[in-house]
C-alpha cells in the first residue's frame, strides 16, 4: 500500500543488506518510494533489489558502499540523484557493535567501530544535505537505547551512539531553517545479526517476538520519512515493554 506523501520519491538506505536496513527498504518501497541500497555486500544487495522490484514494483538501485570512505559515500549520493533526479529521504543506518571490555578491545576494533558508526553517519549527512535542502527532505539516523543510557558491557559502542544522537539533535537545530527534517530512532534490542562481529548476534540471543523486530523499526523509519513541512519528528524511542523492569 503506497503512502501519498512518499509515492514516487527517492530514499537512500545505508547498511541495507540485512536487518533493519533490509526491512526499511521494503517498508519505503511499499510506501511507493524508489530506493538506493548501500552496503558492502553486493550479493545481498542484488538479492534485496530483486525482491523489492518484484514485490513493490519500485526501482531499487544497488550501490556497493563502504560508509567509512567519504569518496564512496559521495558517489552513492551522486549516483542516486543522477538516477532518480533528486533525493528526499536518507536513512543513515549502517552500524556495528562489539562488546570487548575497554581494557581489552583491540585498537583496530575501536577504530573500525568509530569509523562506521561516527564517520559513516557524518559522511552520509554531509553528502546528502544539499540535496535534502532542495527537496525539504528527511534525514533519519539509527540511534540506540545505548545512546541515552549507560551501556556498561559496550562502552565504546554506546559512546558512538551518544555521538549519533547528539549529532542528530544538534544538526536538527542547524538545518531546520533550511527545510530539512532530522530524526533519530532509538531502538533497544532488535532481532538481527547485529553483534555478530563479537560472535553473539541478537538473532541468536533472542527468540522471535522476544524483542523488537526489524519490521517494527522500519515502520518507524517510514513514519519519520512521511513527515512533510512544516512538521518533523525529532526522536522515536522503541523499547520492548519490560526494558525498565530491572531498574
Amino acid at each position: 500500500m503506497t503512502d501519498d506523501s512518499l509515492d514516487g520519491k527517492t530514499a537512500v538506505i545505508t547498511g541495507a543488506s540485512s536487518g533493519i536496513g533490509e526491512a526499511t527498504a521494503g517498508a519505503l518501497a511499499g510506501a511507493g518510494m524508489n530506493v538506493a541500497l548501500a552496503a558492502r555486500r553486493t550479493e545481498e544487495l542484488d538479492a534485496l533489489a530483486d525482491a523489492v522490484e518484484a514485490e513493490h514494483d519500485r526501482e531499487a538501485l544497488v550501490v556497493p558502499t563502504d560508509v567509512t570512505d567519504e569518496a564512496q559515500v559521495e558517489a552513492l549520493i551522486d549516483e542516486t540523484v543522477e538516477t532518480f533526479g533528486g533525493l528526499d529521504v536518507v536513512v543513515a543506518n549502517a552500524g556495528m557493535g562489539t562488546t570487548e571490555p575497554v581494557a581489552e578491545i583491540p585498537t583496530e576494533s575501536y577504530r573500525r567501530m568509530m569509523s562506521v558508526n561516527v564517520d559513516g553517519s557524518f559522511f552520509t549527512a554531509r553528502a546528502a544535505l544539499p540535496h535534502l535542502e532542495e527537496s525539504s527532505g528527511n534525514l533519519i539516523f539509527m540511534g540506540s537505547f545505548a545512546g541515552q543510557y549507560p551501556r556498561p558491557g559496550a562502552a565504546v559502542y554506546a559512546a558512538t551512539k551518544w555521538w549519533t544522537r547528539g549529532f542528530a539533535l544538534s544538526l536538527e537545530g542547524s538545518v531546520g531553517g533550511d527545510g530539512v527534517a532530522v530524526t533519530v530512532i532509538n531502538p533497544t534490542e532488535v532481532r538481527t545479526e547485529f553483534g555478530s562481529e563479537s560472535g553473539d548476534s541478537q538473532a541468536e540471543r533472542f527468540a522471535e517476538d522476544e524483542v523488537t523486530s526489524p519490521e517494527t523499526i522500519a515502520n518507524a523509519v517510514r513514519f519519520a520519512a512521511s513527515q512533510h513541512p512544516p512538521n518533523t519528528t525529532s526522536e522515536i524511542d522503541l523499547y520492548r515493554r519490560d526494558k525498565f523492569e530491572h531498574f
